[in-house]
């Protein structure tokens, strides 16, 4: 029986980001979107469905109900009509928005418990987003007719790893965040941001992870492949944890998991800040490494209710009404274990420095010695926003009193809309931070006498010193050099005087 070739990544990619054709120009990326990534869903959930009764009916011959009773045991049901291949061959049908919407909400009653509220976010029979019923059943037929492309075979046969797919979320899921621009910012962190960030609070099998703002997921899908990498398999020895505010982005996040082999993931739909969800007897959960990528300065967050939080998280102080930062951070060092929680968040440079109500808190913070690592970040690296910002790292289970500042705005290849943190930029911050040692202008550990003496501002440049001497110039050399080329000018001129003469030409 001859092999069955391996499926390209990049093929694959370049297959399913050509079928967003479709909708350019019809709505934006980031309405689109939703469309392009619960049809890849619906692809992969029909091709291992589809190979796996295949296989079943080789192993029972004419035997069905076995073949039933077994399926019945998958990961996911697909019931009978609601697969790709069904809706292709429906490709033609006068309401064919209406039958691929049936399709989907049929797939997520057969599967309550993983996908209620993932397939349903938005519907393929919308007139007012597809256009009136003649352009609304072309433009899908266009769709299943891309999705169809005999190299999208997506069984597990042909894909070999899990991440094949999960990998092309990912990059879907990165270009719609790119041409989406701020929007896209929302739900998306850059991939090599996510990567140190994982690296940085070193996760070890058996822990508890969480991201309080989850987006699509990215974050805590990077650091839940830390633990595989490190363990050499695809262990699923972590748990994940994420709360996410937008009903559109939880359902890619959702998606997100599943692709990447990650089911038990526990996403939750909801505020983080007025209405945590992820809670256990009645109190926030607790986790051994809380990472987030909060949305910068968020204005009315919910301030006038801090006073009163039945949680206590603002007990250090109520971060300002028009900017959430700190109350993101408040949030996240409250969830981390007692101990030995580590927290790392992305944060604008002003909650380094911005002074009032920032200021009396972040001063609590240092002082409570739960401020480990400060690092600057190279500008234009984050979509919709081309300020550069930084990584605040906490841990709970500090050892000592000192901090470590990180200058890392020099290290990155330059793009031509975006910037990106290259793998050796990447090492070298991880490596800097594991040694907690002074670097020459890249890196300082400042002791807490430090810090209290420039008045709890952790501005990078008043620890990191990057000033670079200018080279001391020898004026009298260069005054040399000056009259020697003068010299040299001089004879040359006389010789060339010389030459024109002889070919009897007047020099002008």
């Amino acid at each position: 029986m001859p092999k069955i070739p391996t499926a390209n990544q990049d093929e694959i990619n370049d297959i399913v980001w050509k079928a967003c054709d479709t909708f350019r120009g019809v709505m934006s990326s980031d309405q689109y979107k939703d469309y392009i990534l619960i049809f890849l869903f619906l692809k992969y959930l029909s091709d291992v469905i589809k190979e796996r009764r295949e296989d079943l009916e080789k192993q029972f011959p004419g035997k069905p109900e076995m073949v039933k009773r077994r399926l019945e045991r998958e990961r996911f049901q697909v019931p009978a009509g609601c697969d790709f291949d069904s809706l292709y061959r429906q490709r033609d049908a006068d309401n064919l928005g209406e039958i691929i919407d049936r399709a989907l909400w049929d797939i997520e009653d057969a599967n309550k418990a993983k996908l209620e509220g993932v397939l349903h976010t938005v519907s393929f029979n919308d007139e007012k987003r597809l256009g009136e019923t003649k352009d609304r059943n072309a433009r899908l037929k266009h769709l299943l007719n891309d999705f169809h492309d005999p190299r999208l075979d997506l069984r597990p046969s042909r894909i070999g790893n899990l991440d094949v797919i999960g990998n092309c979320y990912e990059y879907l899921i990165a270009r719609f965040a790119s041409e989406g621009g701020k929007k896209g910012g929302e739900f998306f962190t850059p991939p090599e941001v996510s990567t140190l960030m994982a690296k940085l609070v070193n996760p070890q099998p058996g822990h508890r992870i969480c991201d309080p703002t989850c987006g699509s997921g990215s974050l805590l899908v990077k650091v839940a492949r830390e633990i595989r990498e490190s363990m050499g398999k695809v262990s699923q020895d972590f748990s994940l944890f994420g709360q996410e505010i937008n009903s559109g982005t939880y359902a890619l996040c959702r998606m997100n998991m599943f692709l990447h082999g990650i089911d038990s993931a526990r996403i939750v739909w909801g505020d983080t800040l007025n209405n945590p969800k992820l809670l256990e007897d009645d109190t926030l959960s607790q986790f051994d490494i809380v990472v987030a990528n909060p949305p910068f300065s968020l204005d009315k967050w919910g301030a006038d209710k801090a006073t009163n939080d039945r949680f206590g998280r603002f007990k250090r102080g109520i971060p300002p009404k028009s900017k959430a930062d700190f109350a993101f951070i408040l949030h996240m060092i409250e969830t981390a274990k007692p101990g030995s929680g580590r927290v790392a968040v992305v944060v604008p440079h002003g909650v380094l420095f911005r002074g009032a109500a920032e200021g009396a808190i972040r001063r609590q913070l240092i002082e409570e010695n739960l401020l480990d690592c400060v690092i600057g970040l190279p500008a234009n690296l984050f979509f919709g926003t081309g300020i550069p910002a930084a990584i605040l790292l906490f841990d709970k289970g500090k050892k000592h009193k000192d901090t470590l500042f990180i200058d890392a705005k020099e290290h990155f290849a330059q793009g031509t809309n975006q910037n990106k943190l290259r793998p050796e930029d990447i090492d070298l911050i991880v490596s800097t931070h594991r040694a907690f040692k002074s670097v020459e202008k890249f890196a300082y550990r400042a002791t807490l006498e430090e810090i209290r003496e420039n008045d709890y501002n952790l501005n990078i440049p008043r620890y990191v010193d990057t000033f670079e001497e200018a080279a001391v110039i020898d004026l009298p050399a260069v005054q040399q050099e000056i009259d020697d080329l003068e010299s040299q000018l001089t004879t040359v001129r006389t010789e060339m005087r010389g030459h024109l003469k002889k070919l009897g030409l007047t020099p002008k």
